[in-house]
């Protein structure tokens, strides 16, 4: 079967192998090419961009957030089997419903043998199902993912059994807290975990819960999830209300490839010298910055020095990648540091300087710290955080978290410097050509310059004077032309 549409455009009219996709994938990729015609429409902000479904097609809008990572929201809705309910447990609609007659082509022809005595696929149970619905809805993680019953006196069935899901849903929670999202907030323990009563959601979380009192539709629990999604999708915390130096994921398609480039570059070795920060770092040996590419070679050709920086990244960010990978097995001789510039953006209050400079302290002392543990024989030249005019209100809290991260420099593996006397006279006003023109906060190759010329002695230092080759990986370049 399945010799139509677009599984039978692909097989050019022939009956479907038993590894090729089933209706629900196929449904997936057309709403994939829904969203990527969403991304060429400027009235359209395709960051934000969810998906729902009830019963079959509930099924089909988790598959589909499960397998495209741009989809920001998912409202799933009584998908029962092949959905949130899990495959093995034995309660309810069963593996056998999806591999007969009425609902073989849901799934890839090789999860018949599952639930079908198939001669040519071998016959199995579902007991033998290497994965179940739990880690489906895990792969959501750490997106908004909402998952929606109702109840079996109206008509949601009880075979879509509402409390297996719930616990496939408690099951998945863990992925979502290493990912930095909350989860349900219930017991790890989906065994013991207690499914809240009728009307009772639990919606504190990037993944949530709600059975509603009605029967086969979501349209009850609407008024739920728009507010819900709302606060999640427009919540910016401020450095201030989500503290520093706690660890922080970032979910956007961009930072999701830079993350996996990152990883591979980290994973080629030859690296003596890491870099590690935000956009300021970044910029300098990024392909899509040419100039500021050709500058970085020119000074540091030879040192073997990668850069890992990331942009719009703050402390928390930086805190995460390095937590997951982007410095395993590196073992560089020298790391240059230079953050907490973004942990600067919200606007302030009365009283907030305090607090803020404290905060961004702590990120950065907590990042130092992280290094240290993943490379713990490499120096660490950490610098201070440049001047920047976009808003000259924060020059005070510069100066005086800069005079805190001076004090980390121990004479040994830390050493602070500072190139801000250079870049900024004596009240913090930019000298001229040292940013960029528009923003008031990236450097040109000039301020690049000066930062070279400040870093290459302590190199030397460190390393001794530049070889005639250099085995650094490859700079990578901006990650939307890749996704």
């Amino acid at each position: 079967g399945l010799t139509r549409g677009i599984i039978g455009l692909t097989n050019r009219g022939q009956p479907r192998k038993p590894e090729d996709w089933g209706a629900l994938r196929a449904w997936a990729w057309g709403a994939s090419r829904g969203l990527d015609y969403l991304e060429t429409d400027k009235s359209v902000d395709a960051r934000r961009v969810g998906i729902e479904g009830v019963s079959r097609y509930g099924k089909a809008a988790l598959v589909t957030m499960a397998f495209d990572p741009r989809f920001a929201v998912v409202l799933v809705g009584s998908s029962g089997e092949g959905g949130a309910k899990p495959h093995r447990r034995n309660f309810g609609e069963a593996v056998e419903n999806l591999t007969g007659t009425g609902g073989y082509h849901w799934m890839a022809g090789n999860f018949l043998k599952y639930g079908a005595a198939e001669a040519s696929l071998g016959s199995k149970n579902p007991g033998d199902l290497p994965v179940d619905s739990n880690e489906l809805i895990a792969l959501c993680a750490p997106r908004l993912t909402f998952i929606s019953y109702g109840v079996p006196e109206k008509g949601d069935a009880k075979w879509l059994d509402q409390q297996g899901s719930f616990m496939a849903t408690v099951a998945a929670g863990p992925v979502f807290r290493l990912l930095g999202a909350k989860d349900l907030g219930v017991t790890e323990d989906y065994h013991t975990a207690k499914m809240p009563p009728v009307n009772t959601g639990l919606l504190d979380g990037q993944l949530a819960w709600r059975q509603h009192d009605a029967g086969h539709t979501d349209a009850p629990n609407w008024k739920y999830f728009i507010p819900w999604a709302d606060k999640f999708l427009n919540y910016q915390p401020t450095p201030w209300q989500l503290p520093a130096d706690e660890p922080m994921f970032r979910t956007d398609a961009n930072s999701l490839v830079a993350h996996a480039q990152l990883l591979a570059k980290a994973k080629q070795g030859g690296i003596d010298v890491y870099f590690e920060g935000d956009s300021i770092t970044r910029r300098w040996g990024a392909l899509d910055y040419p100039e500021l590419l050709a500058n970085w070679k020119q000074n540091f050709f030879g040192w073997n020095a990668a850069d890992f920086g990331w942009g719009a990244d703050r402390t928390q960010n930086i805190l995460w990648r390095l937590e997951n990978g982007e410095l395993d097995g590196v073992n560089p001789k020298v790391i240059v540091l230079l953050a907490g510039t973004n942990n600067l953006g919200g606007r302030s209050g009365p009283g907030d300087a305090d607090a803020r400079v404290n905060d961004v302290t702590r990120g950065v002392e907590a990042i130092v710290r992280a290094l240290q543990a993943k490379a713990p024989e490499a120096t660490i030249v950490l610098m201070g955080i440049f001047p920047r005019n976009d808003r000259m209100e924060l020059i005070p809290i510069i100066e005086r978290i800069n005079d805190n991260l001076s004090k980390f420099a121990d004479g040994k593996k830390v050493r602070y410097l500072s190139v801000n006397d250079k870049l900024a006279d004596s009240r913090g006003e930019l000298l001229e050509g040292m940013m960029n023109a528009r923003d008031k906060l990236h450097p040109t190759a000039k301020a690049y310059q000066i930062w070279a010329d400040a870093l290459k002695p302590v190199l030397t230092d460190l390393l001794g004077p530049p070889a005639s080759v250099d085995h650094a990986p490859a700079p990578t370049g901006d990650p939307s032309a890749v996704h």
